[in-house]
């Protein structure tokens, strides 16, 4: 019974040993893997580096015989071959050429010229009608137009007319265009689409063309959406007779906005709103009736509607309630909504400035009169460079 015990102890003393060799040979072998790992990487990488890189260019026209013509960067044109490995291709993608033979390696998946986004500020907006004061008439007008077809196409079916293709807001500066657009947008859960006229125009010759087609592409591809075009006099200007070689490139941007919004659905889920404070130079033929067709003018706010603009402001501000604000409102005749909205901002700071927590009558009079300075200011200037 004892002898196996006795065997049992040697047996012990081996696996040990084992043990030992494997548990301090292993950490060896660990380090060899990863070196190799790193060496192949590194490897790998600098043939990366050796490869010799692929031109983007445009395909033109595709040939049954395994070629086609293509558009290089600078413009000239090639009849190439089209690699087996190559997948199906159509005129006007972007493909991958090698440099020296510009044989067609493979298709570019993104066919679009421009990054979009880096030129449209796209949001959702959170402004609500009741954010907006003294433009009832325009609030109701607007919710016609671009509201209601997005809300009810049904009803215009059963009339049997078609609502107007796009809006142009134009009046002073400050008067509250964008905010309108905005809240329409927020009230039909749109994608609100922002561009300014004058980034459409671009250097070289086709490139404005190409990027308006790709906003509205891309505003097609977000509907419902609101395409909102601020400083709309920078792109549709009246066209001219004789003009530079720039001139000429804004008006093929222009014809190119002209055939989208000549290319809409009038019940589509895409509607367009312009802006300008210069209606007097656009062209006729983007207000015409099928294209920008109903001209909403938002003037400098009245009476009841400067006080109806102060209360939205100051809604939220510390002041004494006992405050005669119609008085205060008079004293701001011919002020915008952007200039009232200075008013409360700049009454605010000289409370601060008094190390104060509330603001007072007297900080609202100064801010009155620095805001008409600054106003008087920017007339004097102007009169200074043209008159």
């Amino acid at each position: 019974i004892k002898m196996p015990a006795k065997e049992a102890k040697p047996k012990n003393i081996i696996d040990s040993i084992m043990y030992s060799y494997s548990t301090s040979s292993n950490p060896y072998e660990e380090e060899n893997r990863i070196l190799k790992e790193t060496i192949n990487r590194l490897k790998e990488e600098i043939e990366r580096y050796k490869a010799s890189p692929l031109m983007v260019c445009e395909i033109r026209e595709i040939f049954t015989n395994n070629t086609s013509i293509i558009r290089i960067p600078n413009g000239n044109q090639f009849l190439v071959n089209i690699s087996s490995d190559c997948e199906k291709l159509k005129s006007g993608e972007l493909v991958l050429v090698e440099q020296k033979n510009l044989t067609i390696i493979k298709k570019v998946s993104i066919t679009r010229r421009f990054n979009v986004e880096k030129f449209v500020i796209v949001e959702k907006p959170t402004i609500a009608w009741e954010d907006i004061g003294g433009l009832d008439k325009q609030i109701q007008e607007i919710k016609e137009v671009v509201e209601l077809p997005l809300k009810k196409p049904e009803l215009f079916k059963k009339i049997g007319i078609t609502p107007p293709k796009g809006v142009l807001l134009y009046g002073e500066p400050g008067t509250g265009k964008t905010l309108l657009a905005k809240a329409v947008a927020a009230s039909t859960n749109s994608t609100f689409i922002e561009v300014v006229g004058s980034e459409l125009v671009q250097k070289f010759i086709g490139e404005g063309a190409k990027l308006v087609n790709e906003i509205f592409d891309f505003a097609r591809k977000k509907a419902p959406a609101i395409v909102f075009i601020d400083e709309l006099d920078a792109l549709a200007a009246k066209r001219m007779e004789v003009g530079t070689s720039g001139e000429r490139e804004v008006n093929r941007t222009f014809m190119q906005l002209l055939a989208e919004l000549d290319g809409f659905k009038p019940l589509g889920n895409v509607k367009i709103i312009g802006a300008t404070n210069r209606k007097d130079i656009l062209d006729p033929a983007v207000i015409r009736p099928g294209r920008l067709d109903r001209l909403i003018h938002i003037p400098i706010p009245n009476k009841e509607a400067r006080l109806e603009i102060f209360k939205i402001h100051s809604c939220n501000m510390n002041f004494d309630k006992k405050i005669n604000i119609e008085a205060l409102t008079n004293r701001m005749e011919g002020f915008s909504g952007a200039e009232i909205k200075a008013v409360c901002t700049e009454a605010g700071y000289f409370a601060i400035r008094a190390n104060r927590t509330n603001v007072t009558k007297e900080d609202f009079l100064k801010a009155i009169d620095k805001v008409k300075e600054e106003e008087k200011a920017e007339g004097e200037d102007y009169i200074g460079m043209f008159g």
